[in-house]
């Protein structure tokens, strides 16, 4: 029996120092500094009709979109609130009218949104699993935005059912591997104790680094498919003051670890092109294995399924492992809160595998995943030949 309830959630808080735009200019998201680069508060109206004003933008590799150069806690004072429904403009003309305003991808694929994901430095506009809204909309370095409210508090009911938090204390798990979310994968023929995933062993940002670096080495952890990061955010990792992850390090230095620094939209042509050079180099390696993104949540969640269903999981063996994640972080499942399990299942690991299916028409609950999941990888681009090798690895 699963444990029922974590103890209190810690809102994870996200403070930015506000001064003046001299300096400013980096046309990537990554290598912005948070307090030369912030957005200048412009004056709201009041309460009732906040409103942002000519804010800088700059792209946002990870979700495909426009990261607006405004803190969250700053875009919220103007009196802006999560459930709100904006009218999001940009300089060059280009408009989003009843726009949901999140605080996390509670929208279906395809939809625009703009969210203030927990701990992220600024509010973000961009369409979940959907095209590039920076490519969408014709941005470019330069273009500003401005967000009025539509209606208040529109989206709030949806707010407040999806809007779910986790602490980053240790005493707040029973376990190192829950606080981690850190486990071995054996959905269908997988072998036990070759495939694993988690949390990122190195990118320190929720404070499990640490902990999931000596849970990776316990395993013997031989190759890491790092989905969220790329070299140089590795070097900056490896710098950190705070940085202790002797077993990562060690398989980094000797060409272990393949950071393919992919965005969360897996439905993007980048996404799957990238996707494909990591697992035709994964396939000439030796296991065991570990994939892990940031949270070891969404793109570590796309990537498990793909090779689940590859080695013939079922609908209801993947499941049993992508949805494990909710219960380790939110201790939802499907006796602590059957309907948020139930929408977050339908809203997230449905929509992965009916993208790795590609066929609306099949029944994705009862269909030989391991036919479409080949069919997939060999379209993406990964060779015939790596995908027998991944096959027999895993």
């Amino acid at each position: 029996m699963k444990r029922t309830k974590k103890t209190a959630v810690l809102t994870v808080l996200c403070i930015c120092m506000i001064l003046s735009l001299i300096g400013m200019g980096p046309a990537s998201a990554d290598s912005i500094n948070p307090v030369r680069d912030a957005c200048p508060v412009p004056v709201s109206n009041t309460e009732e009709a906040p409103e942002l004003i000519d804010c800088p933008l700059v792209y946002s590799t990870e979700s495909a979109g426009a990261n607006l150069r405004i803190s969250i806690d700053d875009f919220n004072a103007l009196g802006f609130a999560c459930g709100d429904s904006v009218d999001l403009s940009f300089s060059n003309g280009y408009t989003l009218e009843d726009l949901p305003y999140y605080s996390g991808y509670f929208v279906e694929a395809y939809q625009p949104l703009l969210v203030a994901y927990p701990g992220a430095e600024y509010v973000k506009a961009c369409i979940n699993y959907g095209e590039d809204l920076w490519k969408v909309a014709g941005l470019s370095e330069g273009d500003t935005a401005s967000v009025r409210l539509h209606e208040k508090a529109k989206y709030l009911a949806i707010q407040e059912a999806m809007d779910i938090r986790y602490t980053n204390d240790r005493e707040d798990y029973e376990s190192d591997e829950e606080y981690a979310n850190f486990r071995c994968v054996t959905a269908g023929s997988i072998k036990e104790n070759n495939l694993y995933r988690s949390a990122s062993p190195c990118n320190n940002k929720y404070r499990r680094a640490s902990t999931t670096d000596d849970l990776a080495e316990a395993a013997g952890v031989n190759f890491m498919l790092n989905l969220s990061d790329n070299e140089e955010q590795i070097g900056g990792f490896i710098a950190a003051e705070d940085f202790d992850s002797p077993w990562f390090l060690e398989l980094y230095q000797n060409g272990k670890v393949v950071p393919l620094y992919l965005s969360m939209n897996f439905l993007a042509d980048d996404f799957q092109k990238t996707l494909a050079e990591g697992l035709n180099v994964m396939a000439d390696q030796e296991g065991p294995y570990l994939v892990h993104c940031v949270e070891g949540k969404d793109r570590t969640g796309f990537v498990c399924i793909l090779l689940e269903a590859l080695c013939g999981a079922s609908y209801d063996e993947i499941e049993d492992d992508y949805m494990l994640t909710y219960d380790n972080y939110y201790a939802i499942n499907e006796q602590t809160d059957p309907e948020r399990y139930r929408i977050l299942k339908e809203q997230n690991m449905d929509v992965m595998l009916e993208a790795i299916v590609g066929d609306e028409s099949v029944d994705i609950t009862s269909a030989d995943l391991s036919k479409y999941a080949e069919e997939y990888l060999i379209r993406i681009g990964v060779s015939e030949q790596a995908v027998e090798k991944l096959k027999a690895n895993l």
